[in-house]
């Protein structure tokens, strides 16, 4: 591929991290991310497989060294280990790492192929452990199958970690037992919190936890190392002292972590980006179909004029920040 500068945005932020959903559809309904009632998009709207890799790959010629692959739910897109495989023959040679962020409800069926293909770590989104509070929170799902994709997918060969959204009243008591189970099962753990993205049927401030003091309580049952690690995100991460576990804390609301935004999303429209609250946007999709791969340089660089310095997240706001669905973006 030929080589074009970095993408670098208006306040001196080297963007290296893309992370590209790859269908808007979910088979679960996670009360703080979709309404139970969605509407997605008809196939007629989204990228083919073949365009999310030509884009991708123009990415990565212009210094893109991380991609992740999100959704929605990227295993109930049809053939998605196709784009798996081409995208992965990059990692070594441009990519320095290829991921996906799952729901886990296909996870053991597909674990062997993200592996072939080039994965070795992957995020699965896991909010509980208990039976009836998982099916609640997702409105269906079975986390019995969850976690027998994410142990299968761990010997696999994958490096798991665990996405755990912090919601008040509903897993507060489970967050200090699911970092039990990770370091006993040799996962990592990121706690998240949750974000005014798109109109849901619930009020968000109703369910916020802050992060601050959840550390706060964990820091008193556990010994937490901070630790350097960085995985091209925008997480925090202390060690469990003498495991192998990490956690992670992404905390948008009470802890800022723009200065140092490397990332940007493509959405499965064909849609960059540049800020996940935000909406100032670059049509990609419209800019291949009608110039070719010959286009897309100037439309990223246009992007990158574009960037803000930051989001501006209002858990308390009477609207969300963005009314586009977390799912739509790629979370």
């Amino acid at each position: 591929m030929l080589a074009t500068p970095a993408l670098i945005d208006r306040h001196g932020r080297t963007i290296s991290y893309l992370r590209i959903s790859v269908t808007d559809r979910c088979d679960l309904r996670c009360r703080y991310c979709m309404a139970e009632q969605m509407t997605f998009l008809p196939k007629s709207a989204v990228l083919s497989l073949e365009e999310i890799a030509v884009i991708a790959e123009r990415f990565i010629a212009r210094g893109i060294s991380k991609i992740r692959l999100t959704g929605g739910e990227p295993l109930v897109r049809r053939e998605v280990t196709e784009l798996v495989n081409r995208l992965g023959r990059h990692v070594g040679a441009g990519l320095d790492e290829l991921t996906m962020t799952t729901n886990g409800n296909a996870l053991a069926q597909h674990a062997s192929a993200l592996v072939a293909a080039g994965m070795r770590r992957i995020n699965v989104s896991l909010d509980s452990r208990d039976p009836e509070t998982f099916r609640y929170i997702t409105r269906h799902g079975d986390v019995a199958r969850v976690i027998g994709g994410v142990l299968a997918a761990r010997d696999a060969g994958l490096a798991i970690k665990i996405n755990m959204v912090a919601l008040k009243g509903l897993n507060e008591h489970e967050i200090a037992p699911m970092l039990d189970w990770c370091v006993a099962e040799q996962l990592d753990l990121t706690l998240i919190e949750t974000m005014p993205l798109g109109q849901i049927d619930e009020d968000r401030a109703d369910r916020f936890v802050p992060l601050t003091a959840v550390f706060d309580d964990l820091a008193t049952r556990f010994a937490l190392v901070r630790d350097v690690h960085r995985s091209g995100g925008p997480a925090r991460y202390w060690r469990v002292d003498g495991t192998g576990t990490k956690l992670g804390l992404i905390s948008p609301l009470t802890a800022n972590f723009c200065d140092t935004c490397n990332r940007v999303r493509l959405t499965t429209e064909g849609i960059l980006y540049t800020c996940l609250g935000h909406d100032d946007q670059v049509d990609l999709k419209a800019i291949l179909r009608s110039e070719g791969v010959g286009g897309l340089d100037a439309a990223l660089d246009a992007a990158m004029r574009t960037k803000p310095a930051r989001h501006e997240f209002n858990i308390d706001a009477t609207a969300p920040a963005v009314t586009r669905h977390m799912s739509v973006t790629g979370g």
